[in-house]
């Protein structure tokens, strides 16, 4: 209906996990159904015009008889990897999954159970796009090494990811490349091992690492 009440929950960057958990479990408590929900990023909210301001965005109380909110273990999983998703609409889609498992009955069974639900295929199906992204990312990094003003020498790689991959993936590299300092840089997001601690920052462009033929230049 026209009087439904809308909430703007703009989060802090595209992988927001701690911001949409924290939102989302309000939310579902006020018993605030999803098509009453607009997500975004700050980013987004940067760009649009229109937007409401930021500070507007009080979370709302608890229903007076808001169920306890229950989350399966694989269900949180499942959503950590989909936050890692390009696609804009996540955010609403791992929404409309926790709703309808709070609301008990058939329809949390069919979000948690039923193999041919629309929701749940299209989100096993979005989590498997980042789980290839993530393989794809191991396979084809290439680190080009680049003497460094202090004498030590920099491993440099250039990477596109498909999705908001690149920090959640460092861990496989920090293992793989724990005796390197290497720096892979993206669109997204730039990681950086000194070999002791990793160093996350904002993306980067093509031109800022070494071309491909680049070798000991």
């Amino acid at each position: 209906s026209d009087t439904m009440q809308r909430h703007t929950i703009t989060l802090e960057h595209p992988t927001d996990w701690e911001g949409f958990r924290t939102a989302a479990r309000a939310l579902v408590q006020a018993d605030v159904p999803p098509q009453a929900v607009d997500w975004r990023c700050q980013a987004d909210a940067a760009n649009d015009l229109f937007a409401p301001e930021p500070h507007s965005q009080a979370l709302p109380s608890p229903a007076p008889h808001a169920p306890a909110l229950r989350v399966p273990p694989d269900f949180v999983r499942l959503c950590e990897q989909l936050i890692l998703h390009r696609d804009p609409a996540r955010f609403t889609l791992m929404y409309r999954l926790l709703w309808r498992m709070a609301q008990g009955g058939e329809a949390a069974q069919a979000a948690r159970h039923d193999p041919l639900d629309a929701d749940r295929l299209q989100a096993h199906h979005m989590a498997r796009d980042v789980a290839r992204d993530k393989h794809k990312m191991h396979a084809f990094v290439r680190f080009r090494p680049v003497a460094q003003p202090d004498g030590q020498t920099l491993h440099m790689a250039w990477f596109e990811p498909d999705h908001f991959i690149t920090e959640a993936n460092a861990g496989f590299f920090v293992r793989r490349f724990t005796q390197m300092h290497w720096a892979i840089l993206t669109p997204d997001a730039c990681i950086r091992w000194d070999g002791k601690a990793l160093h996350t920052g904002p993306g980067a462009q093509r031109s800022d690492a070494p071309p491909p033929d680049a070798g000991e230049a």
